[in-house]
């Protein structure tokens, strides 16, 4: 929509930990309802850069805007009520307690839980299926579906999604693939997502930018027809 703030502009950031910058003036940009992909080998500052975002890590220079509005140097705790959902690369589900506890957690309206367990049950069946299970005893794939069932049910206008599909075999990576479509297309969602998993990338995502050394070396569209073949070029040297 014309005029519309993007639900994510990244300008300018540079970040990382202690003495050591790992992000170096990136600048990203997610429209409202667009999927982007960052791409790069291991160690690059692909998480830095989410975790920078959500205020995990300070920025050094530059600026972050969610939907317009400037939270550079919100704390955490602030960027998460921007309706926002981060689904960090760590397992970062509640071994201990229920699937049914840990899909409520994040839950701006607790009225929503049961229409929105109904919709994430479509793409996810076992979820309702196992509400009373203690979520540490699901599976590696079953507990990544969980992550991102519960973001799915906070509603959020942007997903901030890192390496999803690590570890994942080709059947689950496709059920992710359809339900984060399926998200987009139902809500317009918009999502950042960091991969390394090519194909999935140009599946989900509309752009695709390649991270290499905490800055963008090359990015494109995902419906160019050597997109597979520069990003896989940048991952292999």
């Amino acid at each position: 929509m014309s005029g519309e703030a993007a639900a994510l502009a990244i300008s300018g950031l540079t970040s990382g930990y202690g003495e050591a910058i790992v992000v170096r003036g990136i600048n990203v940009t997610v429209a409202p309802g667009e999927i982007v992909a960052l791409l790069g080998k291991n160690g690059m500052g692909k998480s830095t850069l989410l975790k920078t975002v959500m205020g995990f890590l300070p920025a050094r220079e530059g600026k972050v805007l969610l939907h317009g509005g400037d939270v550079t140097k919100f704390p955490p705790h602030r960027i998460a009520r921007q309706a926002i959902a981060y689904t960090p690369q760590e397992q970062a589900i509640f071994q201990d307690l229920s699937v049914g506890d840990n899909l409520s957690i994040g839950q701006p309206e607790a009225k929503w839980f049961d229409e929105e367990l109904e919709r994430v049950g479509e793409v996810f069946p076992f979820l309702k299926e196992r509400l009373s299970q203690r979520a540490g005893t699901l599976s590696g794939g079953e507990q990544k579906m969980l992550l991102i069932a519960r973001a799915l049910m906070a509603r959020p206008k942007l997903m901030l999604v890192d390496e999803i599909t690590e570890g994942l075999q080709p059947s689950i990576i496709e059920r992710l693939a359809k339900a984060l479509l399926a998200e987009r297309g139902r809500t317009g969602v918009a999502m950042l997502l960091v991969e390394q998993n090519v194909r999935f990338a140009l599946e989900v995502a509309d752009r695709w930018a390649v991270v290499k050394l905490g800055e963008i070396d090359d990015e494109g569209s995902s419906d160019t027809k050597n997109a597979a073949e520069r990003i896989a070029n940048h991952l292999s040297v």
